[in-house]
Order: C-alpha cells, then structure tokens, then sequence
C-alpha cells in the first residue's frame, strides 16, 4: 500500500481511507484520531445530517456538495462542534475554538480561542467613582 513500515514498538498506523463507513461498524461509531479518514455515503442530505447526528460524539462532521443550500442546511442542523463544507478537515486554526460537542466535549472550556485565553486569564471588574 506504500506505506513506509512504522515502528514496531506503539500502535501505529499509515494514512489512510476507510470508504463506505456505516453505523453499524466500530470505526462508525468512534471518534478516530491521526491520519485517518472515514467516508460515510448518503443517498440525500437528510439522511446524512440524520447519520451525523445519530452519533454520541460531536467532533466534526465535513460534507461535499455543490449547492450553496445543501452546505447552508448541513450547516445548520448538523450536531458537530465543526463544521466543514467542501473542505476534507474542519480544523480551524488555533484562535478558533476546537470545539467538540456531545461525547467529543470534555471540561468547561474549549481548549482554543477566546475560551483558551479565558482559562489561563484572570479577570477583574473595578467599578469606581471620583
């Protein structure tokens, strides 16, 4: 598959592409992290929001579409903390939260963005009259 051999010591895995993804298989099911991608197909937009958000996690969910109101309706009703649309990976940029939802969401804060900064800052309100 042309992948380089990897370390024995650890688990370890290659990119890859795991095509056809359903619910009813363990990787359908779980949230997957490294350089892996899982395609699940649906047969209409309903039904692949109504697969997104079957899920108990929330991470991301991506879709591919040439219609401006697919990607506007996916993006609305999808359950996911991002949101990508014609784009492989919704991960944004480190001043954007990475913001899980669901069973993809631990904590109180987004580790990213404005929520980050809050954690390690300490506030103050003064009010005061002269």
């Amino acid at each position: 598959d042309g992948r380089r051999e990897m370390s024995r010591r650890g688990f370890f895995l290659g990119p890859t592409i795991l095509d056809h993804v359903t619910p009813r298989m363990a990787v359908g099911r779980e949230e997957i992290f490294g350089p892996v991608l899982s395609i699940a197909r649906a047969a209409t937009l309903d039904d692949a929001i109504a697969h997104a958000n079957a899920s108990s996690l929330g991470n991301m969910a991506t879709i591919f579409t040439q219609s401006g109101r697919a990607g506007r309706e996916f993006r609305e009703r999808v359950e996911a903390g991002m949101t990508g649309i014609n784009v492989p990976i919704a991960q944004p940029f480190a001043f954007f939260p990475f913001s899980g939802w669901k069973g993809s969401f631990f904590g109180d804060l987004h580790v990213h963005g404005t929520d980050g900064i809050d954690f390690y800052t300490r506030k103050k309100v003064v009010v005061t009259r002269w």
